[in-house]
């Protein structure tokens, strides 16, 4: 008797109720619409800012859910490197970091490069440069190999009294299976992008291909196959950062539909609304980048010499300290009577204020 979706006889001709997701996923997808139109409207520099604090946001939280916490400036100075970005205070990145964006920029950045076996072993060589997880050695860019007496198992609790959650198909069986996954995912098929996204990230969780990383690949592949319904490498919204949120339903769905049938309808809509939400938390996730937005779309028409733009965009990025006139001297290499006439000028203008309390040296903030 089977007991696990994968050793059904039809496995794995997933099925669902169309008629049950049909306006769910036309809101998402008019929402989806409007947050890239949206972002389209910011300009490249703005829009290459979101990317970066996404892909940060989806890198730290993917891995998060497996309960791995990584320093968040090491992974958005990897990031910011791999894009050609020059921004300020960027640090080195331990070799674990670097793997990880490394994985999640192929994934999100080459979308449209079909996925291949050699791909995802080169995925998982990145997420495990030294061989092991943890103190544990594994297998490496390959299937994993385990026999059938010691079977892969998802397991909670201590030792000796261990829940088994899930049992994955036997090893002697992933050459097919992969096959079969790859070759479906690469297809041009009528199904829509987004819906593809939720059943391959249930598909290759299924599998369970892999010795580990087998979460952060399968939501590597769900945000390849998201970038595709989106037409864009630029990333504005992040799943894993909505799924870390929902880590607890996340799992409990997952595990509900490997016990069921081949029909996915729960998790599908499971899926959707939780892309919904990682979609409508963009003004918060992005707060910054659409506060600087907000901010030279009101000035448009500001006459501004390129030292005051300089010197906003520092303030709008959360200036280190108090700005001053001596600050603004130094940064721009001018001196102190024209640094204090372009700050006059922006008082002047309502884009700064004098900060209360000031003391000896006077201080500046936005208006």
């Amino acid at each position: 008797m089977a007991f696990y979706i994968h050793q059904l006889p039809n496995w794995p001709h997933f099925t669902w109720r169309q008629e049950q997701l049909t306006t769910l996923l036309a809101e998402l997808r008019h929402r989806q619409g409007k947050l890239l139109g949206r972002m389209e409207g910011l300009g490249f520099r703005l829009q290459s800012e979101a990317t970066l604090q996404t892909l940060t946001l989806d890198v730290l939280k993917s891995s998060e859910i497996e309960g791995e916490l990584l320093d968040a400036e090491q992974v958005r100075s990897s990031i910011a490197r791999r894009l050609g970005m020059d921004i300020a205070g960027l640090v080195p990145a331990d070799r674990h970091v670097e793997g990880i964006v490394e994985m999640m920029l192929d994934a999100t950045q080459q979308y449209k490069q079909p996925l291949s076996e050699d791909r995802l072993f080169g995925w998982h060589a990145a997420l495990f440069p030294t061989g092991r997880s943890g103190m544990h050695k594994i297998v490496v860019a390959a299937w994993r190999d385990n026999k059938k007496d010691d079977p892969m198992q998802v397991v909670s609790g201590p030792l000796g009294k261990e829940k088994v959650h899930y049992e994955a198909p036997d090893a002697d069986r992933l050459q097919a299976e992969m096959r079969q996954f790859i070759n479906w995912f690469n297809e041009n098929n009528t199904l829509d992008a987004v819906l593809k996204a939720a059943v391959v990230h249930l598909w290759f969780v299924t599998i369970h291909p892999f010795d580990d990383g087998n979460g952060r690949i399968a939501r590597a592949i769900a945000d390849m196959q998201l970038a595709r319904a989106d037409g864009t490498p630029q990333r504005f919204y992040s799943m894993s950062a909505q799924i870390r949120k929902e880590r607890k339903e996340y799992y409990a769905i997952l595990e509900t539909i490997q016990k069921g049938s081949l029909d996915i309808t729960q998790w599908l809509l499971w899926f959707l609304q939780c892309l919904d939400r990682a979609i409508a938390a963009t003004d918060e996730t992005l707060s910054g980048v659409l506060k600087k937005a907000r901010f030279w779309e009101k000035h448009a028409a500001t006459p501004l010499n390129d030292r005051q733009r300089i010197m906003l965009n520092k303030l709008l990025d959360g200036f280190d300290g108090k700005l001053n006139t001596s600050k603004w001297a130094k940064i721009t290499k001018t001196s102190q009577d024209t640094a204090l006439r372009d700050i006059q000028d922006l008082t002047d203008k309502q884009i700064l204020t004098k900060e209360a309390g000031g003391g000896r040296s006077t201080a500046y903030i936005l208006w």
